[in-house]
């Protein structure tokens, strides 16, 4: 930009007048940008349930002899039944695979997680840096700026809570994680195991999928229909990941309802 002077002083002093309001704009933005983005692209430290994610493994380990035992007799049972003895066989190796990814769980869901930031972040660094910020893009965008900034801020705050409780759940789910899998390995428990690991496997991707709802909403900026409403595809694409959010929590939840329902039906159907 050239510096002002006498011949450019009224558009010089306009210019300055709505870079001045678009700071002022950004001033409540960009904290809660800076938050929202170190939610998803920092791995959740899951250091301070390790302690109790310690407690869990170490009571479950408790059930290792017992497992051990039964495998043992379903040997001792089957005989000479090449089916009976291979139904062993199998019991034994899912025994010793469950004993070895309950003792690496910690270290394991770290991984995960890792990997998931890494990925979320490569993506992330795709976005144009401007993106989310309030722009001085044009007349007709900073007076949409100028309606809409209340109703973008609400919505970067809803998006912070959601990723607030994202991270708690994510953080306790080191613990879960370890109880899924023991879940997954004992017949009658296994629907309950697949539950919870489908629920921490949705948790812990939210930031890969809020990732591509905003790259995808960075390209729609770009087309020439939607340049000048920038703030709309930014609310647009904080609504969206928000929906996303949600729905996933209620589809967790209606499918632990169905996992639980036909659980009882069968213990029912058993009894």
């Amino acid at each position: 930009m050239s510096s002002c002077g006498i011949t450019n002083l009224g558009a010089c002093l306009v210019e300055k007048f709505f870079e001045f309001v678009i700071y002022i704009l950004n001033l409540p933005v960009r904290p809660l940008l800076s938050m929202i983005d170190n939610l998803l692209t920092q791995p959740v430290n899951v250091e301070i349930f390790a302690g109790v994610w310690s407690i869990i493994v170490y009571i479950l380990s408790l059930f290792y002899g017992i497992l051990l035992l039964i495998v043992g007799f379903r040997f001792l049972l089957a005989g000479h039944s090449p089916e009976q003895r291979e139904k062993a066989k199998r019991s034994l190796a899912n025994t010793i695979l469950m004993m070895v990814l309950i003792q690496t769980s910690f270290f394991l869901y770290k991984l995960i997680l890792e990997v998931i930031s890494s990925v979320t972040t490569v993506i992330f660094n795709m976005i144009g840096d401007e993106f989310f910020l309030v722009t001085m893009d044009g007349v007709s965008n900073i007076g949409l700026e100028l309606v809409l900034i209340i109703p973008y801020i609400l919505t970067l705050v809803v998006t912070l809570i959601f990723l607030v409780l994202r991270y708690l759940c994510v953080g306790m789910g080191v613990v879960f994680f370890a109880l899924g899998i023991f879940f997954y390995f004992i017949d009658p428990l296994n629907q309950y195991g697949k539950l919870i690991m489908n629920y921490l496997f949705v948790v812990m991707a939210l930031p890969f999928f809020y990732a591509i709802v905003f790259l995808a909403s960075s390209k729609f900026v770009e087309l020439e229909v939607f340049s000048n409403m920038k703030i709309v595809v930014m609310i647009g694409a904080f609504t969206l990941a928000n929906l996303g959010t949600l729905f996933l929590i209620l589809f967790v939840i209606f499918k632990a309802a169905n996992t639980v329902a036909s659980v009882k039906q069968v213990a029912g159907v058993m009894s």
